[in-house]
Order: C-alpha cells, then sequence, then structure tokens
C-alpha cells in the first residue's frame, strides 16, 4: 500500500488536533476530562445506533425517548465511575449518576408500552451499545478519577506516581499510546506493508500492525525514563493498551464492514466519526483498567 501523500498530511493535521484536545482535557482538571468524554460518550452512541440501523434494517427508533433512554443511563455510570472526583459545593456528582441510573433501570420497562415497535431485538442492540460504549467509558474516567491507586499509602513506587497525579499519568499513556500506535502502523503498514491482517480491514497490514504496537510500547517507554522509573509493571499496560487498542480498531471495522459503509461518520476529516477516532479507547480502557486493577488495588 504505497503512502499518499495528501491523505496522510489530512490524517496528521487532525490527528493533532485530536492530541491538543486530549491532553488539554486530560492536564486541565477532572472536569474538563469527563466534559470531553460525554462528548464523545454522546456522539459515539448516535453513530451505535445509525450502523445498527444499517445492519438491522428492522430496527427503527421512532421516539425520542428511545434514542435517549439508555446513552442517558450510560452517562449516568460514567458519572458514577467518577467515585467522588466530579464535586459541586460539596456534592459528589458519582451521587447524581446513581439516580440516573436507578431511574432509568425503572423507565426500561416503560418502552414496550410506550412504543409498540420496541422488541427485545431493539434491547439487546442497546445493551451490546451499552457495554460497547457507556462501560468502557466509564472504566476509562475512572481511571482518570485515581481510584485504583487511591486504597493504601505503602503501595510500590509507580502506583504512588500515579495517585500523586490523581490519575493524570495512566490516561497520558493510554491516550497518547493509542496515538502513537494508530499512526506508526499506518506509516510503517504505507512503507513496508503486504501482508494484509484481515478481511474486515483490507488496508491494514501485519507489518503495520506488528510496527505500530512495537513503537507505540518503545516510545511510552522512553517517555516513562524521562519522567518516571520504567517498571514491569509499566511495560506490561504499555503492551496492553497497544494491543487491545489495535483490536478495537479491527472490531470497529468489522461493524462497518457489516454496515456496509466505510466511515461511521464525518466528524473527524481523514478518521471519520467518533467511532472512528475512538474505536481504540473503547477496548484500550477496560483492558488496561483491568491490568491496573490486578496490578494495584
Amino acid at each position: 500500500m504505497a503512502l499518499n501523500k495528501d491523505v496522510f498530511q489530512t490524517r496528521a493535521k487532525t490527528a493533532i488536533v485530536y492530541a491538543v484536545i486530549m491532553l488539554t482535557g486530560l492536564f486541565w482538571n477532572e472536569w474538563s476530562f469527563f466534559i470531553l468524554f460525554s462528548l464523545v460518550h454522546f456522539g459515539a452512541w448516535y453513530e451505535f445506533q445509525k450502523l445498527s440501523s444499517l445492519i438491522h434494517p428492522e430496527l427503527r427508533w421512532s421516539l425520542w425517548y428511545d434514542r435517549l433512554l439508555f446513552p442517558i443511563i450510560g452517562w449516568g455510570v460514567m458519572l458514577m465511575a467518577s467515585a467522588g472526583s466530579l464535586v459541586i459545593n460539596g456534592w459528589q456528582l458519582s451521587d447524581l449518576g446513581y439516580s440516573i441510573v436507578r431511574v432509568g433501570l425503572f423507565l426500561i420497562p416503560l418502552n414496550f408500552f410506550i412504543d409498540k415497535q420496541f422488541t427485545f431485538k431493539h434491547l439487546k442492540q442497546f445493551l451490546l451499545g451499552f457495554f460497547y460504549i457507556s462501560v468502557t467509558l466509564a472504566l476509562l474516567i475512572n481511571l482518570r478519577s485515581g481510584w485504583i491507586w487511591s486504597q493504601t499509602p505503602d503501595s510500590g513506587f509507580f502506583a504512588q506516581t500515579l495517585s500523586g497525579f490523581n490519575g493524570k499519568i495512566i490516561c497520558i499513556l493510554l491516550v497518547v499510546g493509542i496515538w502513537i500506535n494508530d499512526t506508526m502502523a499506518y506509516i510503517v503498514g504505507s512503507l513496508i506493508g503486504k501482508t494484509p491482517l484481515t478481511a474486515w480491514s483490507p488496508k491494514k497490514t501485519w507489518e503495520g500492525t506488528i510496527g505500530g504496537i512495537i513503537l507505540s510500547v518503545g516510545l511510552i517507554m522512553l517517555m516513562a525514563i524521562w519522567k518516571f522509573e520504567p517498571s514491569v509493571q509499566l511495560l506490561v499496560i504499555a503492551l496492553t493498551n497497544a494491543i487491545s487498542g489495535s483490536i478495537g480498531d479491527l472490531l470497529e471495522s468489522k461493524l462497518k464492514r457489516i454496515a456496509g459503509v466505510k466511515d461511521s461518520g464525518s466528524f473527524m476529516p481523514g478518521h471519520g466519526g467518533f467511532l472512528d477516532r475512538f474505536d481504540s479507547i473503547l477496548l484500550a480502557a477496560p483492558a488496561v483498567w483491568l491490568v491496573c486493577y490486578l496490578l494495584f488495588r
């Protein structure tokens, strides 16, 4: 696959804007990070519902109530996952999240009475979107809150460092690692890629995928040498992030292929929609959360 300079420039510019927005949301405070991923959450839900309608033409949501109920419940789960890091006048917004989820769970059965076209197939698709989008982003919010590293004062150096930054470092590693992986996989695949990775995404190659993973992990470890002491735990996290991110990209490619579309949306030039841009994070976030929980909690 030859390197298309115009496409690469468009992707590079978009990636830079993406990185600036992500890092701004990350470094500013918990609020900016939560607001950023709240927008991602609802944008991804909109595209997921559109793809679901293309895959299953019988799935039509005629009422705004149907379209918004599960995304709002998912947003409530994201609030719950903030673990007390979002506070207004001493009131933790995680409590609001619990209330939203309770009310939402009570309202779900009403769908079958309010909308006669609402079926268990609709419910199944909504649950798939709930776990694919809402739960994964909730775990990312939980990583940002620093909850995993807040339990014991005698934790290891790496855990203490993460706790001291209130989850900032782990999110930097996750977001930047994904960005490096995506960019390097495209460059390496364009230059030396010859072996197709999968029919799900014909343009991706084994050479590009492996090159992206190696370069992502390598650069993350170099960042660690500059910022704090590298460790085996960090290597495991970086490797988990790169591999799960690559798989997340492939899963979304499979979803689009079934739906018969090239991009899930047109939100980001050169990268498509919300799902196109954040597909890697949707799998990397829960994978990194699980590894961090097992290592440090």
